[in-house]
């Protein structure tokens, strides 16, 4: 048996790379990733180890499919429950049984549970079966009264996919990856999605519209990916700026004859800004002057992109899209990670899809092209995104084929569109067309108020508001006019130290400050720096759209010194305690329903209400207070200066002694500096 990376062992095995090697960690097998390698001796022994366990799961299989029909016998009740009604307390409504019943029978099965608590699936069948009742799970209406409408229906609607996800965790499915190919001009993106789409499409399968879809589906070893053709890096991000998750992959490409270059260093920041694993192709290895070696070092000294077979774990493939060598091992890889990442969904119900391209076509009037993430899509459909809803007409695949129905992460074109939705909106399927009209129009209304008082984020503003959070990072999109101020810059910013702060350059590049920096800047919630740069009219416009600050400067100090203001405004103010006088206690008064009354002789300084007060008892520290009550006399002061007496109640009843001395002190915020 040859030595196997840890994916094709879980090959042989039928399970995914993920589960073997959780199965390796718990044999106590040093593994580092699915790439690694296992010497053959350890690949016979696990193939050993898990043909017995598979045995005795044989064996035990019968009696517990006989159990299960014994179970299954006994209830007789269906019962029909929504995922709002599956928090413990309405859940034993719903079945008619009282809370406490089911919390005390479930305590003496070893399962504690609390009133409030979110029942998952399994549970929820588990104390249904108790009582004699099946479980059947409903869809969840998302219909509301509009007299009831209390908060903005888009947000009920983002939640109700979102709560999917916990209540029905048991049934989600892994969907096809989408992928979208990004990378340097001329470094052959376009030629080889063209070679993954011929050699993976049936020619009699291509049709005309498979362009103005933007996206397809392709098949490898009887697995479908979903590839998005369309979207520059600007898009990629646009999407990101609203939270829309287009991609679940970037493959970047690279040219070996070339190396990593301006732009494959912006697309690659536009991946990590949304959090996308990488897999890095480098193509054109069938060039004469191809250095794949010198390529990675690239990856490594530009990106800090670590190839697997240097000791990293990004995923480097060499391929060449013209010939097609290396076109397998690069699909194979996608659907490695794409196991490794378990991208799921929930194939029942109603429809959530991503946008990645809309437009008002001449024949058809408003479409959008759109990849299923959830659900099935089906004609007939009420569709909102955003401020517009739709019920589905026609529905084309990525072939041309008008199709019924479109399940996830199969691109599809819509038509029936109202007006043209933006491609920043998700679409999310209703019951109704009613449900639709309120969804939109309340949204379309909000918008109009945000409209109205929209005006731009400043530097100083977005620092407040992260001084208000607990978040302390500044996101900075730097652009300059050559590679030497660039770095520069880059420099004079990273010497900036602050320990409460981070300052992160999400994206630095030289040349004029465009649509593509506005739009990574507001996904990443920053700001654009620019030094010695212009802001072309489109980013100007963009940067107003999105509420993102440019600031430009001629002069490094310049840059630096407002930079480091506006971050000694967000360090959260040292609060020093300053020794403002001295006294001593020359009697002690126990008073009925007030309590220990310090008669104080002052003797520097002076004392106010807000002090703190510091107890010394033979030279030696006792402990601290506040004061409750100050008095001069019988009158109530905020403050007593030396060399008068004053008598003091301290906050808590601590032990005090005629003779012991006192010190005060006055708490002040002190602004920290960089």
């Amino acid at each position: 048996m040859p030595r196997l990376r840890v994916y094709e062992l879980a090959k042989k095995l039928n399970m995914s790379a993920k589960d073997l090697l959780q199965e390796l960690e718990e044999l106590g097998l040093d593994v580092k990733n699915h790439m690694s390698y296992i010497d053959e001796e350890t690949v016979g022994l696990i193939l050993e180890i898990f043909e017995e366990e598979e045995e005795s799961v044989k064996k035990a299989a019968k009696p517990k499919k006989e159990k299960e029909k014994e179970e299954e016998e006994e209830v007789s009740q269906e019962v029909f429950v929504k995922p709002e009604e599956m928090q413990l307390n309405t859940f034993a409504v719903k079945i008619g049984v009282p809370l406490n019943r089911i919390i005390q029978d479930m305590f003496t099965k070893g399962i504690a549970l609390k009133p409030m608590q979110q029942l998952d699936e399994k549970l929820a069948k588990e104390i249904a079966r108790m009582y004699g009742y099946r479980l059947k799970l409903q869809q969840s209406s998302i219909q509301v009264e509009q007299e009831e409408i209390v908060e903005n229906e888009l947000e009920k609607l983002e939640r109700y996919f979102e709560t999917l996800y916990t209540v029905h965790k048991n049934e989600l499915t892994i969907r096809p990856p989408v992928v979208t190919v990004m990378g340097h001009v001329d470094h052959g993106k376009t030629t080889l999605l063209d070679k993954i789409r011929k050699t993976r499409v049936a020619e009699q399968e291509v049709g005309g519209i498979t362009q103005s879809i933007g996206a397809y589906q392709v098949s490898h070893n009887g697995k479908k990916i979903t590839f998005i053709d369309t979207p520059g890096h600007e898009l990629f991000t646009e999407m990101r700026a609203k939270g829309v998750q287009a991609t679940d992959i970037v493959v970047l490409v690279v040219a070996a004859d070339d190396g990593v270059m301006p732009q494959t260093v912006e697309a690659y920041n536009h991946a990590k800004t949304a959090n996308v694993p990488v897999i890095v192709a480098i193509n054109k290895i069938d060039k004469p002057n191809a250095n794949v070696e010198l390529t990675k070092r690239q990856l490594v000294d530009k990106l800090n992109l670590v190839p697997e077979d240097w000791g990293g774990d990004t995923i480097v493939v060499p391929i060449s899209a013209r010939t097609g060598a290396g076109i397998d091992e690069l699909l194979e890889m996608i659907l490695l990670v794409s196991e490794m990442k378990e991208i799921k969904c929930y194939p029942k119900g109603p429809a959530r899809c991503v946008i990645i391209e809309s437009k008002l076509d001449r024949a058809l009037g408003p479409v959008a092209n759109v990849i299923v993430k959830d659900g099935i899509l089906k004609i007939g459909d009420y569709l909102v995104s955003g401020p517009v809803y739709c019920k589905v007409r026609v529905l084309v695949d990525d072939k041309g084929r008008s199709v019924k129905s479109a399940e996830p992460s199969q691109p599809v074109m819509i038509v029936g569109f109202e007006e043209v939705p933006d491609i920043r909106y998700m679409v999310y399927a209703v019951p109704d067309l009613e449900t639709a009209r309120i969804v939109t129009q309340q949204l379309k209304e909000r918008l109009d108020r945000d409209k109205a008082t929209k005006r731009k984020v400043r530097l100083e503003e977005l620092l407040k508001m992260m001084e208000e959070s607990d978040k302390k990072e500044l996101n900075i999109v730097l652009k300059a006019d050559t590679f030497g101020s660039l770095s520069a810059v880059q420099n004079a910013i990273a010497s900036i130290k602050s320990q409460e702060i981070k300052v992160n350059v999400v994206h630095s590049a030289i040349g004029t400050i465009n649509n593509s920096d506005v739009m990574l800047a507001s996904a990443s919630n920053g700001i654009i720096v620019g030094f010695r740069v212009k802001v072309d009219t489109q980013a100007r416009k963009a940067a107003e759209s999105e509420g993102v600050q440019i600031k430009t400067y001629e002069i490094i100090y310049d840059l630096l010194d407002n930079l480091k203001l506006a971050l000694e405004g967000m360090l959260k103010p040292e609060v020093v305690e300053e020794l403002v006088g001295r006294g001593e206690i020359k009697k002690v008064f126990e008073i009925k329903k007030v309590g220990k009354i310090a008669g104080v002789q002052l003797l520097d300084g002076f004392v106010e209400k807000s002090c703190v007060v510091k107890i010394y008892r033979n030279g030696t520290f006792v402990s601290s207070d506040e004061i409750e009550s100050l008095k001069h006399y019988k009158q109530d002061v905020d403050r007593v200066d030396a060399p008068q007496e004053c008598g003091i109640k301290l906050k808590t009843d601590l032990e005090i002694h005629e003779g012991d001395e006192l010190e005060f002190y006055r708490k002040t915020q002190v602004q920290k500096r960089l």
